[in-house]
């Protein structure tokens, strides 16, 4: 069995910042990529960011410049630094993985509610 445990997020003002993290643990023979997708109200789940175990790295554009995607490969683990934030960006964020135990599987955090608001 697999578990992604999201941290971070919370209530910041404009131009503020704040971390999420996220990381896997269990029966994992080898995690690919990891990211997160955000889900505001009354509207489509959108991918925000991703990276691969080699690093390669996407932004959506509305968050290029100003979030940053990173990873620990050895405690697979990835982090996302939220910058700059916006009201904009306010929505619930789901960590995912891409995690090998028998099969290949995506595999989903809790969410964590990021809110901007003055």
């Amino acid at each position: 069995q697999v578990q992604l445990v999201e941290s971070g997020g919370g209530l910041v003002q404009p131009g503020g910042s704040l971390r999420l993290s996220c990381a896997a643990s269990g029966s994992i023979v080898s995690v690919g990529v990891m990211g997160w997708y955000r889900q505001a109200p009354g509207k489509q789940r959108e991918k925000v960011a991703a990276i691969t175990t080699d690093g390669s790295i996407y932004y959506t554009d509305s968050v290029k410049d100003r979030f940053a995607i990173s990873r620990d490969n050895a405690n697979n683990t990835a982090t996302l630094q939220m910058n700059r934030l916006k009201p904009e960006d306010t929505a619930v964020y789901y960590c995912y993985g891409n995690i090998k135990t028998v099969d290949w599987t995506n595999y989903w955090g809790q969410g964590t509610q990021v809110t901007v608001s003055s």
